[in-house]
């Protein structure tokens, strides 16, 4: 067994059981890059101080990027019996280059260490979710402006309501994937803050330079608080809480992806290679790709609980507890990169059943509201015109039709005041048409929104 790097202060060894509970290396093995980095850093910072010689300081980062391509190329494998993947590159280094690898560690804790690589992982990982995200989003895009005619019932209460078009439909979600790409992108920025340097929880005496390490890691700055900059795990939660938001947006499109793909609907045709189907019954296309997303949102709500829970009554600075905040983090960057792959491919090759989405526009009612405000414009208050319109509705229904098909004599016996007009008010391309006020689902609004978002976007925001 290794021998700890804190084996002085004890008299007896570690019991196994005790070791194989208290590592944390089978997991935390894949910070290895933003150790290396970390330590890289810091240890031609401290040439730069005097605090070590630039000779040493060459050997440590000759060794630890010899470590880096051993560890890539797979020639060298994690010790199992390593605490956890700092203490095994700290002596991996010191068994390759001698004393020299034993100065690494001045100046530094691990509690400043971890805080460190976690952040340094978590921006890097944070960084790649983001382009990930970018890319389905622009798929959502290309879509719209595809669609900016192609009508559809908007719902409440998943019953029809008024005719929208489909991009105006996938335009919600552009927003709402808009707002987590902010709100990522400002997570981002109060990760990428450099912990290095608080020590175990006090500082240090040596005349350490952070802002050097925080700019030669491409950081933001430095924490101002020793205690916070060891305890904090918020940058952690953010993450998280991003991720769950981002996860119930994408689990609300899954759960009408998968009821406008079932025969119920028919609006859209999912593409083969992102479909299942049944050991049992040979006709079955199953939208696995939504519902494992839908499932999995579940997943990452737990993750951040569990964060949330598990900080919520540490004191002061770092208690053990805070390495359960690793696997959680980790599972949500994996869950998030894992989903965003296949459902952006799932997006961008289904089809659209067109004509049964106008079909479901036209025989729900949807143009009921237009007939209301038809009468408005003929002089007769709402609430009256509302009531009219309702007698309508139900008049159709009993006579198995709909509005547009009625003629002019059924209207009348509504109300004289309705005209030949009447047909032109309520056609589907009128109703969404004359809805040309901002966010509204008229084509041209539409074309203009999304013009706006993908300016914003080469500007670099994205709402």
């Amino acid at each position: 067994m290794a021998k700890k790097m804190w084996a002085g202060r004890f008299e007896k060894a570690t019991d196994k059981a005790v070791n194989d509970f208290n590592s944390s290396l089978p997991f935390d093995c894949r910070m290895y890059k933003q150790d290396i980095e970390g330590s890289v850093a810091h240890s031609q910072m401290l040439a730069k101080q005097g605090i070590i010689t630039q000779e040493d300081a060459d050997k440590i980062k000759e060794g630890l990027l010899s470590i880096l391509d051993d560890i890539e190329s797979g020639k060298l494998t994690f010790d199992s019996d390593a605490e956890d993947i700092h203490m095994f590159i700290e002596e991996e280094l010191t068994n390759r280059i001698g004393d020299a690898g034993k100065r690494l560690h001045t100046g530094r804790s691990r509690n400043d260490q971890v805080a460190l690589d976690q952040r340094l992982y978590a921006v890097d990982e944070a960084k790649e979710i983001q382009s990930l995200l970018g890319e389905f989003r622009d798929a959502l895009i290309d879509l719209a402006e595809e669609n900016t005619e192609t009508y559809m019932p908007g719902y409440t209460h998943l019953q029809r309501a008024q005719p929208i078009t489909f991009a105006h439909y996938l335009m919600a979600y552009i927003q709402m994937f808009g707002r987590d790409m902010d709100r990522l992108d400002e997570a981002i920025a109060r990760t990428n803050i450099s912990p290095l340097g608080s020590g175990a929880l006090a500082g240090t005496t040596y005349p350490l330079d952070r802002p050097f390490v925080a700019d030669q890691l491409g950081m933001n700055g430095v924490t101002l608080n020793s205690l916070d900059g060891v305890a904090d795990r918020d940058w952690a939660i953010e993450l998280a809480s991003f991720a769950s938001l981002f996860m119930m947006h994408l689990s609300r499109l899954s759960e009408e992806i998968i009821l406008y793909s079932s025969q119920e609907f028919k609006f859209i045709e999912l593409d083969d290679a992102y479909s299942t189907g049944s050991s049992m019954m040979p006709q079955k296309k199953n939208p696995d790709v939504a519902e494992l997303a839908r499932g999995k949102t579940g997943r990452v709500y737990g993750d951040l609980i569990s964060l949330l829970v598990t900080m919520k009554g540490l004191p002061l600075t770092y208690n053990k507890d805070m390495q359960e905040v690793q696997e959680a983090l980790f599972d949500v960057i994996d869950t998030i990169k894992g989903v965003l792959v296949p459902f952006t491919g799932m997006i961008k090759t289904m089809k659209l059943r067109k004509d049964n989405m106008e079909k479901a526009a036209l025989g729900g009612f949807t143009n009921a509201t237009d007939l209301a405000d038809y009468l408005v414009r003929k002089g007769i208050p709402f609430r009256s015109t509302h009531e009219i319109s309702g007698k309508l509705v139900h008049y159709c229904i009993e006579h198995d039709t709909t509005l547009e098909k009625l003629s002019l004599d059924e209207f009348k016996q509504f109300s004289d005041l309705i005209e030949e007009d009447v047909y032109d008010a309520i056609s589907l391309e009128t109703c969404v048409n004359k809805r040309t006020i901002i966010g509204a689902p008229a084509p041209e609004t539409v074309k203009a929104a999304l013009s706006k978002i993908k300016g914003l976007e080469n500007d670099g925001s994205s709402n």
